[in-house]
C-alpha cells in the first residue's frame, strides 16, 4: 500500500470525502422539521429569582 501512486491516493482521497458530504447532505435535508402552531404568543411564563450570596 505505501508504493501507491499519489494520484492514486488523490482519488481514494475524493471518493472518501464525496461519500461522506454526501451521506450529511442527505442526512440534513431528509430531517423534517416540527412546526408547532400557537395562538397564544402573548403570555410568556417568567420565573424570576433573587440571587443573594
Amino acid at each position: 500500500m505505501p508504493q501507491m501512486m499519489p494520484m492514486e491516493w488523490m482519488t481514494l482521497y475524493i471518493t472518501f470525502l464525496m461519500t461522506f458530504l454526501t451521506f450529511n447532505i442527505m442526512n440534513y435535508f431528509t430531517q423534517s422539521p416540527n412546526t408547532v402552531t400557537t395562538k397564544n404568543t402573548s403570555t410568556i411564563n417568567v420565573n424570576k429569582m433573587n440571587w443573594k450570596w
